[in-house]
């Protein structure tokens, strides 16, 4: 007899080691940072939330509009169409803000920031790849659904001769300018959670700078609230997303750039702390 022998296994080929340099690029971090934001089930929620409220607040405001329609020439002339599509929109900073914030925040939770400063060592090209990121994915959902809802109400409105057209002006400045105003407050949000790194601190401070100031300074007299108000973060990004604006107030692109300037320093503030603290 002879003896049983087990089957010779053949040895698995060798895989070639990569020896091509690798650099951390900032192409490749915002391609990673993509790939985390995209793949996080609370950035989708976010997101599916920030249209949800965009498109159906304007739907029902527009609803609710149809058991009180404007009687009279002066009452139809004083009617702001493109304001009630756009209703949702004040809504829909929560979530943007909220999404901003996690973006950076959630990572300092679970501990992977160690492991992304680990892959990044200089730390600033992870910012500005988040930063990346998230406006494209913000600014994109956002157009979307304002457009969405102007479209949408536009459509409720128009059997009784109530509605507007993009044409028209201001309205399509306030319709995109709506998209851009929720993106810089989800740029304002990712600003605070780095500089803050707790998710709960952060959204408190956040909604406290965008909310808070205002109602604070609402019980100063009335000349010094007013003349304060025009300069608080809140009141003068929205003057983007409006058609009509108060007598006094900034013009809609400087009171979004002075809004943008607010975001600019606080990212500021992130990356400089991004660069002096531990993980």
């Amino acid at each position: 007899m002879t003896p049983l022998t087990e089957p010779t296994l053949s040895a698995a080929p060798a895989v070639p080691a990569y020896r091509l340099p690798q650099r951390v690029t900032l192409p490749r971090v915002i391609r990673s940072e993509w790939t985390k934001l995209r793949s996080l089930p609370s950035t989708l929620w976010l997101l599916l939330t920030t249209v949800v409220l965009v498109i159906g607040g304007g739907l029902l405001a527009a609803l609710l509009q149809l058991s009180s329609l404007p009687r009279g020439h002066a009452a139809i002339a004083a009617f702001d169409p493109t304001g009630l599509s756009l209703t949702g929109v004040g809504l829909a900073e929560l979530t943007a803000g909220a999404l901003g914030v996690l973006l950076v925040t959630g990572e300092y939770g679970t501990g992977q920031i160690k492991l992304t400063f680990t892959a990044v060592p200089r730390r600033l090209p992870m910012l500005w790849g988040k930063t990346v990121a998230m406006v494209l994915a913000v600014l994109t959902v956002s157009v979307a659904a304002t457009l969405t809802a102007f479209f949408a109400t536009q459509a409720i409105l128009a059997p009784h001769h109530l509605s507007t057209t993009l044409g028209h002006p201001g309205v399509a400045r306030a319709v995109i300018g709506s998209a851009l105003f929720l993106t810089a407050v989800a740029l304002l949000g990712l600003a605070m959670g780095a500089v803050l790194r707790n998710t709960a601190g952060a959204i408190c401070t956040l909604f406290g700078v965008l909310y808070g100031l205002t109602i604070a300074v609402g019980f100063l007299p009335g000349h010094i609230s007013d003349e304060i108000r025009n300069y608080l973060p809140e009141n003068v990004g929205s003057r983007l997303a409006s058609v009509h604006l108060p007598a006094g107030a900034l013009g809609p692109w400087t009171g979004f750039g002075l809004f943008c300037l607010y975001t600019v320093a606080v990212l500021g503030l992130a990356a400089w702390l991004l660069r002096r603290r531990d993980a």
